[in-house]
């Protein structure tokens, strides 16, 4: 395996930060030269200096996505962090059902890995709004930094072995037996998530505000400053008495944000 030394894992933490947030400490130098050895005998290179060069002379960007997706690592399985669902279910969703005008039901799952949480997120609002549905705009905008991931959840199939949580109702109504192995959203279901690629350090190009943001287990990879000033481009961008949902290991400064504390992990705009 080539090694890294002190001054190219520098210039890589460097360059991770400023492009994508993603604060590599120390620890995660083996890591690094794990994920990414096999990329540098696939192209002949012979230290990370080389690696570095190709990745940042590359004009077409397939090398950068290409060490986006070695170092992030997009583990997520459905009902992940159950509480807020549920709570999106029983408090959200009715709140938003009286109060939203115009029907138009706006909700962003920002970091959405391989597409269990939009999904998931899809299904509740199928349960919740049933014939109604058809009078309701409830597509939801699902993006990520990694194309490998979009790719794996726009196709939405999934193991049946990771299917064990869902309810069976879901399972009989929303997903379609594949083969022995692995099922499949319904086009209903798939056609409900909008996926796009989409880096959360840009500037956001949204012209409407969101009702509801899921970036959940995204932050924890931010640091203290890149996150805060992550959580205010997100409180700019959420509705009045919108919701942001974040991970239960993670945590925000109260005194820091305009977003007020619900319960562990959840804040509302007031």
């Amino acid at each position: 395996m080539v090694p890294i030394t002190d001054k190219e894992f520098q210039i890589f933490s460097s360059y991770i930060k400023s492009n994508y947030g993603i604060s590599l400490k120390d620890e995660k130098r083996t890591l690094l030269t794990g994920r990414l050895h096999q990329v540098l005998a696939q192209h002949k290179l012979n230290n990370f200096t080389e690696y570095f060069d190709y990745v940042v002379s590359d004009q077409t960007g397939a090398a950068a996505l290409t060490l986006v997706d070695k170092i992030t690592t997009n583990h997520t399985f459905f009902m992940r962090e159950i509480d807020h669902f549920n709570y999106f279910k029983n408090t959200v969703l009715p709140y938003l059902a009286s109060h939203v005008g115009e029907r138009d039901l706006r909700i962003w799952s920002a970091g959405c890995s391989s597409g269990e949480e939009p999904y998931t997120l899809a299904m509740i609002m199928g349960d919740f709004f049933v014939n109604k549905k058809l009078w309701w705009d409830t597509k939801i905008l699902a993006t990520d930094i990694s194309s490998k991931v979009l790719n794996t959840a726009i196709k939405g199939e999934y193991a049946n072995a990771r299917l064990t949580l869902l309810p069976d109702h879901w399972k009989k109504n929303y997903f379609r037996q594949v083969n022995s192995e692995k099922s499949a959203l319904i086009k209903k279901i798939k056609d409900e998530v909008i996926y796009r690629k989409f880096n959360l350090m840009e500037s956001f190009p949204f012209k409407k505000k969101f009702h509801v943001i899921f970036c959940r287990n995204v932050m924890i990879y931010f640091d203290h400053k890149t996150k805060n000033e992550l959580v205010k481009k997100f409180y700019d961008f959420t509705e009045k008495g919108g919701y942001l949902f974040i991970g239960q290991s993670e945590a925000l400064n109260r005194q820091e944000i305009k977003y007020k504390y619900v319960m562990p992990a959840v804040y509302r705009k007031e």
